[in-house]
């Protein structure tokens, strides 16, 4: 623990308060993505990309999560972007989990439990990015792309966030993806509830303020809520 403590800094009981809030976060945001699928009203942008290449290529949606996760992280090199732990468990995690979920749960054919699975899953996502991002040990693969972007062109990050998205939700639709209304609900709610659970589960820093996440802005200067950028836009650990 010693060793952990002097590599990530801080006390031991704020490290393993992160530790937990990183790998729950990541196993809830598996659980409540493999809960959109199986909801079967329409996949956040990724997830529609995910699952139309998973339909094409005859594997697990989670397996193309991890997949593709990877294929992510190597157009960082270009971008100069800096693993973390957190970078690297957002790969393999939340695909492990998402197709163990699914294999678990069986197919909802009533609306009147669909509805309330998509909502949940939605609401269960919000939680998981606040975990997951609080814990401060890296960006998801798909962040880190958006933030590299974002740095070596200058643009904002609402266009740079909003083309990549764009761009793999059409890719998906055309692969055989789920878009419909659980699409639209997830990208009206997910920003507002992401926010509220970063405050929730905010970490302590060893002075005892309340930080939500430490990183760095374009110019490399250190800022203490780098999920909310210029434009107010939430960065999600997709």
């Amino acid at each position: 623990m010693f060793v952990l403590r002097g590599f990530f800094g801080g006390s031991s009981d704020r490290l393993v308060r992160r530790l937990l809030q990183l790998y729950v976060g990541l196993a809830l945001y598996g659980a409540s993505a493999a809960l959109m699928v199986r909801a079967g009203l329409g996949l956040d942008p990724w997830g529609v990309f995910h699952q139309g290449v998973a339909e094409r290529a005859g594997l697990t949606i989670g397996t193309v999560t991890i997949a593709a996760g990877a294929a992510v992280l190597l157009l960082w090199i270009p971008l100069r972007q800096r693993l973390g732990l957190g970078t690297v468990s957002n790969v393999v995690v939340i695909g492990l989990v998402m197709d163990a979920t699914l294999a678990l749960l069986p197919e909802p054919r009533a609306m009147a439990v669909r509805v309330p699975m998509l909502v949940g899953a939605i609401v269960l996502n919000g939680v998981a990015t606040g975990l997951y991002i609080s814990a401060r040990f890296g960006p998801g693969p798909r962040d880190g792309l958006m933030t590299g972007l974002h740095r070596v062109t200058g643009r904002s990050v609402r266009l740079v966030r909003t083309g990549i998205e764009v761009a793999v939700l059409v890719t998906g639709f055309l692969l055989g993806g789920t878009v419909g209304v659980g699409t639209v609900a997830y990208a009206l709610a997910i920003g507002p509830l992401s926010q509220v659970f970063l405050r929730v589960f905010a970490v302590p820093a060893p002075g005892g303020d309340s930080l939500v996440a430490a990183g760095s802005d374009a110019r490399g200067r250190t800022r203490e809520h780098p999920e909310e950028h210029s434009d107010g836009r939430a960065i999600l650990p997709s």
